[in-house]
């Protein structure tokens, strides 16, 4: 490859996958000799590139982190995979990082070709976030705080708010910050309740790397996410309802499918379910979209929250509704035990 800028770019694609890379293996993708690889790599160096070179009978090249940012080259793919992820960030849970985002993106849109200019464009006009509800954004010093913890293995101190407001001073050892929607939590382990916790991350305030260093404790779980997972089903309350759905099976598999299920066939005309779930709201929706009468068994709190739904439907419905079932019809039966 006779084109030195192009070669340049060349051999800066392959230092850039996380590989060490032998002159002569360089050498022989990019069709030069290994005099020129170590010219090139020099030429690299001198644009602020942190070119490494290892010693040895074949020595080796690898691109390592430096005291600046240099340019990045990115194939398309990468690109456009980037350019969407910055438009998207502007909806993370993490203050302030919209303002650089759209720095960021202003920055790459200005260089990308027009093809994938195109590709971004049409994917930034086709999607929309909705960014109406949600918790307040985190503050990115805390983030930084943490994760400089987790990798450090330093023991945290910092005050907490408990679900009932009332703070208090922990003593943690961090593990992992897991980022669930647009919540982060930090599991890690904490020292004054000998007992792993998870800790919501726009609960904790003045956060405090001590001196202290410790060594990886085994977390009871397979990694991280589930180990949070399966505490926050535990702190949430789980109803468990039973009911007869006056339609067959097959009419109401589909939108009941999933996990937390089980149907059971009656006759040819009602099921039974059984589902759990972690709030009579949504038991109560799922039950009353299916499009068919029903009858709650259990438990008695879903029952009387769908009395109470009943009485301001008809309530809303107005006078007519509340003599008739229907404006201008027959009763309409919903049993509800």
């Amino acid at each position: 490859m006779s084109d030195t800028p192009a070669r340049l770019l060349g051999l800066l694609s392959l230092l850039q996958t996380s590989r060490e890379w032998p002159g002569s293996e360089l050498a022989a993708r990019l069709g030069v000799s290994l005099r020129t690889i170590r010219r090139d790599v020099q030429r690299l160096r001198d644009l602020g590139y942190p070119v490494q070179a290892t010693m040895g009978v074949i020595g080796g090249y690898r691109l390592v982190a430096g005291k600046a940012m240099p340019p990045l080259l990115l194939d398309d793919e990468e690109a456009v995979a980037i350019a969407v992820g910055l438009r998207t960030a502007a909806g993370h849970a993490v203050a302030g990082i919209e303002e650089a985002s759209v720095r960021a993106l202003a920055k790459l849109e200005q260089v990308l070709p027009s093809r994938l200019r195109q590709r971004v464009r049409a994917l930034g006009a086709a999607t929309e976030p909705l960014l109406t509800w949600g918790p307040p954004p985190v503050d990115p010093e805390h983030l930084n705080a943490l994760a400089a913890a987790v990798d450090s293995r330093a023991q945290l101190r910092f005050t907490y708010r408990r679900r009932d407001g009332v703070d208090g001073v922990r003593l943690v050892e961090p593990y992992k910050l897991v980022s669930a929607g647009r919540r982060w939590y930090l599991v890690g382990y904490d020292n004054d309740r000998a007992d792993w916790r998870i800790f919501r991350v726009d609960r904790i305030t003045d956060p405090r790397l001590t001196r202290t260093r410790v060594a990886a404790r085994r977390l009871p779980a397979t990694d991280a996410a589930s180990f949070m997972a399966e505490k926050l089903l535990e702190l949430t309350p789980v109803h468990r309802a039973v009911v007869t759905l006056h339609a067959p099976v097959e009419r109401v598999a589909g939108p009941l499918g999933g996990a937390g299920v089980d149907l059971e066939p009656i006759d040819a005309t009602s099921c039974r379910l059984r589902s759990d779930a972690d709030t009579l709201e949504w038991l109560a929706w799922r039950l009353l979209t299916l499009g068919c009468d029903i009858e709650v068994h259990e438990p008695p709190e879903l029952i009387a929250y769908l009395r109470q739904i009943g009485v301001r439907a008809t309530r809303a419905a107005g006078p007519q509704a509340a003599e008739t079932g229907r404006p201008g019809g027959t009763p309409v039966r919903r049993t509800l035990e």
